[in-house]
C-alpha cells in the first residue's frame, strides 16, 4: 500500500509539473508571438472586443503619422505617395492586406496589454476606450522616394534595414495602391497589388545566392581563396548544359572567362565557376551552409510575418546541385530574407532578426513598452565575412554592380538576373550595404521581368543609399 501511495505522490509530482511547465510555455508563447493569435481571422473574441475600442495611432520612426482613428473610420497619411508607400507595411482596416500593422499589431492597437486600472477607467467613465499606439522602425519619407525609383508598370520589392539592429526602414511591395481608394479593378489587377511581395514573394535569387555558395566555399574548401579556376563557358551534365550570360549555343557563341579566382568568378557572377563548386563542395555541405542562414527555416519573427525561403531537398541530380550553387534550380527566397543574408555579411557574421516594432504608447502617451533589437544567430565568422565584403567590393568597383558605386563611398553588392520557368525575361536583382560607421544599411530590391540586375536594380539601390547618406549626414 506504502508503494502505491509513492507511486501516486511521483505520478501526481509528474503531472504538476507538467502541468507548470505548460502553463509557463503558453504564456511565454503569448506573450512573444500573440501577435498572430490577435491577428487571426479566427479568433471570434479578439474581433468582437475590437469593436469597443478606437484602436491607436502609427508612427513612423520620425513620428510621422501613418494611420489614426476617428469614432468611426480610421484614416491614413495625408500625403498619397506616402499612402501607397506604406500600405503593404500598414495594411489596412479591410483586411486586403494580410498581416500588416493594422492585423499583425492589434494586440497593441486596440489595447489588449492594457491594465485592469486603465480598463475600469474607461468603463466607469463611460467613454469608448482608446488602443495604444505604436512607433515604427520605418522611415516614410525614405520609402516614398524609394517607390519614385521603381520602374513603371512592373512587380518586385525593396527591403531596407540596418544591419546592426535589424530595423526595417523600407519594406515594398510593387505593384501599390491607395488604400482610401481601392476599386474593382484593383482588386482585379493580374499583377495583384494586395500581395506583400517584399515579405511573402518567393523568387529565385539567382546570382545572389552566389554569397551563400561562396560561404560554402569558404567553409569546406582549404584553397578556395588561392585556387585558380577554369571557365570554359559550357558545363555538360548529361544533356544538360550550363552556361554564363550571353551565350547562345544555338549561334554558337559562347562566352567564356578562362582561368580565374573565386573572387574574381564572384566579381564578373560566373556560373560555370560556382556550379562547378556546388558539385565539389557537396550537397549535404552547401544545405548545412543555407540552412545556417535561414533556408528551410520556420520563420517566427516578433514583429512582422516572413514566408519561409526553401532549399530543395528532392531529385537532387548534379544538375540541380549545379544550378543551385548558381542561384538557380528549385531555390526559392523572400526579398527580405536576402536582405537579411546581405546585413550578416555586413554585421561580421552576425544575423539579426527584421524588427519593426520600436515602442508602444499608452493612450496619454506614455511609453507602455520598447523593443530590443535580437540577433537571429552567428552565421559566419567575422573573418569569412571580412572576405565576402571584400569580393562584394570587387562587384561594385569593377564586376556586374557597377551601376551601385558612389564615389567615396564603401558600397558593397552582388546583382542577380533570376530565370523563371523558361521565361526569356528575367527577374533584376540587387543586394548590397554601406560599409559605413554612421550609415549601417543593407538593401534588396528585386523588379520582375525586367532582365539584368546590374543595369535595372543596382541603379535603384545607388540612389536609395545616396538618399540614406545624406540624412546620416545631417
Amino acid at each position: 500500500m506504502k508503494a502505491l501511495r509513492r507511486y501516486l505522490k511521483r505520478v501526481t509530482a509528474v503531472l504538476l509539473l507538467l502541468f507548470v511547465l505548460l502553463g509557463a510555455y503558453g504564456a511565454y508563447s503569448l506573450h512573444t508571438y500573440g501577435n498572430r493569435w490577435f491577428a487571426s481571422n479566427v479568433n471570434t473574441f479578439a474581433r468582437q472586443k475590437k469593436q469597443d475600442v478606437k484602436a491607436g495611432n502609427v508612427y513612423d520612426r520620425q513620428g510621422y503619422l501613418l494611420a489614426a482613428s476617428t469614432d468611426n473610420s480610421r484614416l491614413y497619411a495625408e500625403d498619397a505617395a506616402v499612402r501607397r508607400a506604406m500600405v503593404h507595411m500598414l495594411g489596412d482596416t479591410t483586411k486586403n492586406v494580410s498581416n500588416g500593422v493594422e492585423s499583425f499589431m492589434s494586440v497593441y492597437l486596440y489595447g489588449f496589454r492594457a491594465t485592469f486600472l486603465e480598463r475600469a477607467q474607461s468603463y466607469f467613465a463611460g467613454v469608448k476606450r482608446t488602443g495604444d499606439s505604436v512607433l515604427l522602425t520605418a522611415d516614410a519619407k525614405l520609402s516614398a522616394y524609394a517607390s519614385s525609383l521603381f520602374p513603371s508598370g512592373k512587380a518586385g520589392a525593396l527591403v531596407v534595414m540596418n544591419y546592426k539592429t535589424g530595423e526595417v526602414l523600407c519594406e515594398l511591395s510593387f505593384p501599390q495602391f491607395d488604400p482610401l481608394s481601392v476599386t474593382e479593378s484593383t482588386k482585379q489587377d493580374p499583377q495583384k497589388p494586395f500581395y506583400n511581395r517584399a515579405v511573402q514573394g518567393l523568387y529565385a535569387p539567382g546570382s545572389t545566392f552566389k554569397i551563400v555558395t561562396a560561404l560554402s566555399a569558404l567553409e569546406n574548401l582549404p584553397d578556395a581563396q588561392t585556387r585558380a579556376f577554369q571557365c570554359t563557358g559550357l558545363l555538360q551534365l548529361g544533356e544538360h548544359y550550363i552556361t554564363d550570360a550571353g551565350t547562345r549555343l544555338e549561334e554558337n557563341k559562347l562566352t567564356s572567362h578562362g582561368q580565374l579566382t573565386l573572387r574574381r568568378a564572384f566579381q564578373v557572377s560566373c556560373n560555370n565557376t560556382f556550379a562547378r563548386l556546388a558539385l565539389e563542395i557537396g550537397d549535404e555541405q552547401l544545405l548545412e551552409t543555407a540552412e545556417r542562414l535561414g533556408f528551410n527555416d520556420n520563420f517566427l519573427f516578433r514583429d512582422l510575418v516572413v514566408e519561409n525561403s526553401s532549399y530543395p531537398l528532392k531529385n537532387r541530380t548534379d544538375k540541380e546541385i549545379a544550378w543551385t550553387g548558381a542561384g538557380q534550380s528549385a531555390l526559392l527566397v523572400t526579398p527580405m530574407h536576402m536582405c537579411m543574408i546581405t546585413s550578416a555579411v555586413a554585421n561580421d557574421g552576425v544575423m539579426m532578426e527584421p524588427m519593426l516594432l520600436s515602442q508602444v504608447l499608452r493612450a496619454d502617451g506614455q511609453v507602455r513598452e520598447e523593443f530590443a533589437p535580437r540577433a537571429y544567430g552567428t552565421v559566419m565568422t567575422g573573418e569569412q565575412s571580412d572576405v565576402l565584403k571584400e569580393w562584394m567590393r570587387a562587384v561594385v568597383t569593377g564586376g556586374t554592380g557597377t551601376r551601385a558605386d558612389i564615389a567615396g563611398v564603401q558600397v558593397c553588392g552582388k546583382t542577380g538576373s533570376a530565370e523563371k520557368d523558361g521565361q526569356e525575361e528575367t527577374d533584376a536583382w540587387f543586394v548590397g550595404f554601406l560599409d559605413e560607421e554612421e550609415a549601417p544599411y543593407a538593401i534588396s530590391v528585386v523588379v520582375e521581368n525586367a532582365g539584368g540586375g546590374g543595369s535595372v536594380a543596382a541603379p535603384i539601390a545607388k540612389k536609395v543609399f545616396e538618399y540614406l547618406l545624406g540624412e546620416a549626414a545631417r
